[in-house]
């Protein structure tokens, strides 16, 4: 039997990779801060619109507790680092925040050094590592340029990662585009595609900072999940991958077609753009693709399927 999967956190991805998970019969655990029992897991699901965690194991918890890592570990092959703090936004004025993402990695390779067999995937951010790159789509060799605190972070625990794969250990890691899909929390400044149904749903002005020329890579949930999951049947990878669409869309196009499938005209505010933002960014997947992925949802579909989502929601 395949030993059970530790998801360290419970956000939006995690959702996503544990229904996956379970259905491909895996044992998944999931250590987060919220609460343990069912019916607690079923109710915040519920109030947050989206499906739970149905036939995962809660632990309520901090990613930082040695004791409860050193608890969860032995029954463990595969570790899938999901847990973030910040966004670029949050962590803007405040890059002191990042700490609380890089102290609980270096934390996990500490415990680790006791389980030299796990395979560690992490997650980190394809959207923020690589700034303006000089050419587009982006491959994974590029130098890292991070604009923002958040991204520095995330290059950071890729640096202290790449140490331990110098040292024999598994490490996965997975920079995805933007993710988007059913079950996607609204977050203050985060997660456009998001935002922008929302507030075509509520019929009130979309902010945008800049002229929406900006471009960025749009990747479905499942497509992410679907990604990590062929990882998790791979315990001795050891690689990074750009996980993406491979293609770049605009704020305005996106606009579009968030318009199209919606039937509603947006009303827009412009804004001056803001430093710290990408201009460009479109992931090169030709890594992944050589694995046997690639995305099984185009944007189009993707915004369909989120906006039929968003309508049923209080």
């Amino acid at each position: 039997m395949k030993g059970a999967v530790l998801l360290l956190g419970g956000g939006f991805i995690a959702q996503a990779l544990s229904r996956q998970l379970v259905a491909a019969g895996r044992e998944v655990h999931v250590l987060a801060r919220r609460p343990t029992s069912r019916e607690a897991v079923r109710l915040e699901a519920a109030r947050r619109g989206c499906a739970d965690f149905s036939g995962a194991v809660w632990h309520q918890g901090d990613a930082q507790d040695r004791a409860l890592l050193q608890m969860l570990l032995p029954c463990c092959e595969t570790v899938v680092h999901l847990a973030s703090t910040t966004t670029p936004g949050v962590s803007a004025r405040q890059p002191t925040l990042e700490i609380g993402n890089l102290a609980p990695v270096l934390m996990l390779l500490e415990v680790l050094q006791d389980f030299p067999t796990i395979h560690l995937i992490y997650f980190s951010s394809g959207g923020t590592l690589y700034g303006n790159p000089v050419t587009l789509p982006v491959a994974e060799e590029a130098p890292l340029r991070p604009l923002s605190y958040h991204g520095a972070g995330k290059a950071a625990s890729e640096l202290f990662l790449d140490v331990a794969r110098q040292q024999g250990r598994a490490v996965t890691i997975l920079r995805p585009a933007n993710a988007y899909g059913p079950g996607q929390p609204l977050k203050p400044g985060f997660g456009l595609v998001r935002t922008m149904l929302e507030y075509l749903r509520r019929d009130t002005p979309l902010e945008i900072w800049g002229d929406g020329e900006t471009v960025r890579d749009y990747v479905y949930i499942d497509d992410v999940a679907a990604a990590c999951t062929l990882f998790v049947d791979r315990p001795d990878d050891s690689a990074t991958y750009n996980v993406g669409s491979g293609t770049g869309y605009t704020i305005n196009h996106l606009i579009k077609l968030a318009s199209e499938v919606s039937g509603r005209i947006p009303k827009v505010i412009h804004h001056p753009g803001r430093v710290g933002d990408v201009a460009r960014i479109v992931l090169d997947v030709s890594r992944l693709h050589a694995t046997g992925w690639a995305p099984q949802v185009d944007l189009q579909s993707g915004l369909k399927r989120t906006w039929d989502w968003l309508r049923g929601q209080p």
